[in-house]
C-alpha cells in the first residue's frame, strides 16, 4: 500500500495514505464517494494490517467545511471505521487523549493538519479546505485546546499534509475577498494576469492560523506534495468523482 509515513516509532504513527493503482479505487479511503463500499473497507483493513492496529479502532468523521471539532472518547471508537452512518456527525477535527486508536481526516485538495503534544497525550486531525479555513477551523481549534485543554501550544508539533498548491488552487474574486477578510492571508495571494484568477496557499493560511493560535513556527513542517499535480494525490479539481487520502495518527501505548 502506498503510504507516506511522518513518524513510524515507539510512540507514534502519523502519515497519509496515496493513491495507489492496485487497490481498489486507486487506495481510495473514502465512504461517502465511492463506487463499491466493499472496496473502501478492504483498503481500510489493509492500512490497519500496516499499522498494527483494528479497523474498530477507527475513528472517522463525517465532513462538512465547518469550523466544528470534537473530542473522541472511549465511547466514540469505531465510530465511521466500517459505515458512514455512524461517522462522528458534522465534524471536521477530531482529537482524543484515547491511546490506540486511529484519529482520521479525508481529503482531496484540502487540507489535512496532523498535530501531537510531546508534553501531554492529545492527538489530533482536521480537515481545512478553503471553506474551513477561511472560518479558520485550525485557528479555533488550537485556541479551544489552550484555553479549555489547558494545552501549552509551545510543545504542539503539527504536520500540514499533501493539498493542492497555489499554482494550482485558482479562485475568483468571490473566494480571494474571503481569505483577504481574515487579515493575514495578503502574502499568500497573488493575480494571475494570463488567467485573470487569484492563487491561493491554503497550506500556508492554515499554518500562520496555527502560529496566529500560539504553536511555535519551527513546529510546524508542510508536505509539498501538489494533490492535482502528483500522479499520487486525489483531486477533486481535476475529478469531481475522485477518491480521498486518509490522513491517520495514532499514539502507542502498551
Amino acid at each position: 500500500m502506498n503510504i507516506k509515513f511522518y513518524e513510524n516509532n515507539e510512540k507514534r504513527l502519523i502519515g497519509v495514505t496515496l493513491k495507489d493503482d492496485s487497490f481498489g479505487e486507486e487506495n481510495n479511503m473514502a465512504l461517502h464517494v465511492c463506487k463499491n463500499e466493499a472496496h473502501i473497507i478492504e483498503n481500510r483493513q489493509q492500512l490497519a494490517a500496516l499499522l498494527q492496529a483494528d479497523l474498530s479502532n477507527f475513528v472517522c468523521a463525517n465532513q462538512t467545511h465547518s469550523a466544528n471539532f470534537f473530542r473522541v472518547e472511549k465511547s466514540d471508537i469505531g465510530k465511521g471505521a466500517t459505515d458512514k452512518s455512524t461517522a462522528i456527525a458534522n465534524t471536521d477535527a477530531l482529537y482524543t487523549y484515547e491511546p490506540n486508536i486511529v484519529i482520521s481526516s479525508f481529503t482531496a485538495d484540502c487540507v489535512p493538519v496532523l498535530f501531537y503534544s510531546e508534553k501531554s497525550d492529545v492527538i489530533g486531525a482536521v480537515h481545512s479546505g478553503w471553506q474551513g479555513t477561511v472560518k479558520e477551523i485550525s485557528l479555533k481549534l488550537f485556541q479551544h485546546l489552550k484555553q479549555a485543554e489547558n494545552c501549552d501550544l509551545h510543545h504542539v508539533k503539527v504536520i500540514i499534509g499533501p493539498a493542492i498548491s497555489q499554482e494550482k488552487f485558482e479562485v475568483d474574486s468571490d473566494v480571494q475577498e474571503k481569505f483577504q477578510t481574515l487579515g493575514y492571508a495578503d502574502e499568500y495571494i497573488y493575480w494571475n494576469d494570463q488567467t485573470h484568477k487569484y492563487h491561493i496557499d491554503n497550506q500556508l493560511t492554515v499554518k500562520k492560523q496555527c502560529v496566529l493560535a500560539g504553536v511555535p513556527e519551527e513546529n510546524i513542517s508542510i508536505d509539498p506534495l501538489c494533490t492535482f499535480k502528483s500522479g499520487n494525490g486525489f483531486s477533486y479539481r481535476q475529478d469531481r468523482e475522485t477518491g480521498r487520502h486518509l490522513s491517520f495518527i495514532m499514539r502507542k501505548e502498551s
